[in-house]
């Protein structure tokens, strides 16, 4: 970890005749986010480590090099970011970086061979639907028992579970009707079961700040990281983070990951590591703009429903803070004198269901000055999305349906603007789009 200036010299982390003085035990999340990773270049000084375009590097005799043969197997700026992550996702000893958030799933998937089963929660993001129902199906036999993790009872996810099945796969909350999975309870289900299923969570909507699965029991976290951890809707790359003791599993996946090649760039990896630095500050202001505009959307007379679990009204708002990560209920905990009625900041998103259907959900979007039109989430611009018609247009409408995803559903990806400006526009835009479909 690099130098860190804390009070006074005697508190420091200093090199002093070659000899570093011992760490503080535990650096708090934003100061590993700023420091590990990014020790200063021992040849230059540089701070910002240097972006190391070099496909192959020199060795000193077969075999005798200096940690790096091949940027496909390793490079310097993917092994620090690798190392910032590992730190950031509490309770995480590794991190293996891919190019996307679907060459992570597809890595995990493929690690599991030929003819397995996993469960998986039904309301999961389109991509990994078809990635699990299309490919994986076609070409590994890989089967799929899809479930209500949210509200299956113990003997509803165990006759889910069979001999063969080797992971079940979680978003919490699920994308985009955020449905909240309580981690500990299917945790515990699998351990007890004989097949002993991996537990992996998509960790993406709630980023390293707010959730942190590992300590819940988790054995896989899984990041795209285009969204919250890189913040900038300038990286498209994905991440995995796993605990000390499954360092085989590590082996294994690593081997895939040199293997099949679908890893991140030189420069994406320095782009999503300078991200990831300010990733406490930026979910901290997602979070608090996310509630501003949901108390908005839930007092609009044009809005049907709000979907933010951090809302004391929402049904599922105890598991919500149940599931906040140390660090997050710390900052829970400091805003609850802006919070009398107990809500609180969780995550940047925020789902509602406008009055009326698409018509009325296409004015909306034409109305919008602020929040772009767009796929994608997480980073600092807000952006809205029709989730049936784009993010999860690849499933079938009759299991859309099913799952509540219709034409009135809107996601919104809250950003880091001005509060106060987002909320405006919003109830400008719903004026437009309900009152402007009653005067048509």
């Amino acid at each position: 970890m690099a130098p860190i200036a804390l009070g006074s010299l005697s508190d420091r982390h200093v090199h002093l005749n070659g000899i570093k003085k011992p760490e503080q035990p535990q650096d708090g999340f934003g100061t590993r986010a700023v420091h590990v990773g990014s020790d200063p270049d021992p040849s230059t000084g540089a701070v910002i480590p240097a972006i190391s375009l070099s496909t192959t590097y020199k060795q000193h005799g077969i075999g005798n090099h200096k940690g790096f043969e091949y940027s496909r197997s390793a490079n310097p700026n993917r092994s620090a970011l690798e190392q910032t992550l590992s730190s950031l996702e509490s309770g995480g000893a590794y991190a293996l970086a891919f190019a996307s958030g679907s060459a992570t799933t597809a890595t995990v998937l493929q690690s599991l061979g030929h003819n397995a089963h996993i469960v998986s929660v039904n309301d999961v993001y389109g991509g990994t639907f078809r990635y699990m129902t299309r490919v994986a199906k076609e070409n590994q036999g890989l089967e799929t028992t899809f479930l209500d993790l949210e509200n299956a009872d113990e003997a509803q996810v165990n006759a889910a579970l069979r001999h063969d099945t080797k992971l079940i796969w979680i978003e919490s909350p699920t994308n985009p009707t955020l449905r909240l999975i309580d981690i500990p309870r299917i945790v515990g289900i699998a351990k007890a079961h004989p097949s002993h299923p991996l537990v992996l969570v998509d960790n993406t909507f709630m980023s390293p700040f707010y959730s942190s699965p590992l300590l819940q029991g988790a054995d896989i976290v899984l990041h795209s990281l285009t969204k919250y951890v890189n913040g900038h809707s300038d990286v498209v790359m994905g991440a995995i983070i796993l605990p000390q003791h499954h360092v085989a599993l590590r082996d294994h996946l690593a081997f895939l990951q040199n293997s099949i090649g679908a890893v991140p760039s030189a420069y994406d990896s320095w782009l999503a590591q300078r991200g990831a630095k300010t990733l406490h500050l930026r979910m901290k202001e997602h979070g608090r703009n996310a509630l501003l505009v949901a108390r908005a959307l839930e007092k609009s007379p044009y809005v049907k429903e709000v979907i933010y679990p951090g809302l004391a009204s929402h049904p599922r708002h105890e598991v919500a803070r149940r599931s906040l990560s140390p660090h997050a209920a710390r900052f829970v905990q400091a805003e609850s004198d802006h919070n009398p009625d107990g809500s609180f900041p969780y995550g940047g998103m925020v789902s509602f269901r406008i009055s009326g259907g698409l018509e009325e959900a296409q004015r909306f979007f034409g109305a919008t000055r602020l929040f772009t039109l767009a796929e994608s989430l997480g980073g600092v611009e807000s952006l809205a999305e029709l989730p049936a018609l784009m993010t999860h247009g690849s499933i079938p409408p009759a299991e859309r349906a099913i799952l509540g995803i219709g034409d009135d559903l809107i996601r919104l990806s809250v950003g880091i603007e001005e509060g106060t400006d987002l909320v405006l526009d919003v109830e400008q835009a719903l004026r437009a789009a309900v009152e402007g479909s009653l005067r048509a």
